[in-house]
């Protein structure tokens, strides 16, 4: 299993800006190290590069003493927003009022029993959101986060984690 370092290495020097990046935005001083991590976890599920969440697995392991509620959170936060961003961008595209007064149907509800707080069950799914595209996501989850304390300058670097591990993502199958 690679490192975090090791996957920084080996992506090629057409990457080198995600290189550089990867390392920076994981250091954010407005996130908890558990919002960081969480949000750098559940952004690897998402981007679905194997190498690459093993790598970041690891590093939440060591830089977290308690870990699992926030990689058991993460690792919820990708699954729903990987249902919730795909309808909800579906209604979004669609632009027929019709589809927005229809019942979803979809089972949600592990949002309403997380194992760290509300607030960073819902940056997490904010960055997800990001990397899925989902624009009434992103909206209403930036919402809640900022109705519940976290401020502007902690969404922005919840995203720009988001967008750096997208990044190695595409960077290590290219």
């Amino acid at each position: 299993m690679a490192s975090l370092e090791e996957i920084r290495g080996s992506l090629a020097d057409a990457h080198k800006d995600t290189r550089l990046n990867l390392s920076s935005v994981i250091e954010s001083n407005s996130l908890t190290p558990e919002q960081r991590w969480g949000v750098a976890v559940a952004c690897a599920y998402a981007a679905r590069n194997e190498r690459l969440k093993e790598a970041i697995l690891e590093e939440a392991k060591k830089a977290l003493p308690n870990a699992e509620p926030v990689l058991e959170d993460a690792r919820a936060a990708a699954s729903l927003m990987g249902m919730n961003n795909i309808y909800y961008r579906f209604r979004h595209m669609v632009g027929k009022e019709s589809y927005s007064t229809k019942r979803p149907g979809l089972r949600m509800n592990r949002m309403a029993q997380v194992q760290t707080n509300k607030v960073d069950f819902e940056l997490v799914c904010l960055a997800v959101s990001a990397i899925n595209g989902c624009e009434m996501c992103v909206q209403s989850h930036e919402k809640v986060v900022i109705d519940g304390g976290l401020t502007e300058d902690q969404v922005h670097d919840a995203v720009r984690i988001a967008s750096v591990i997208h990044a190695a993502a595409v960077g290590l199958e290219s």
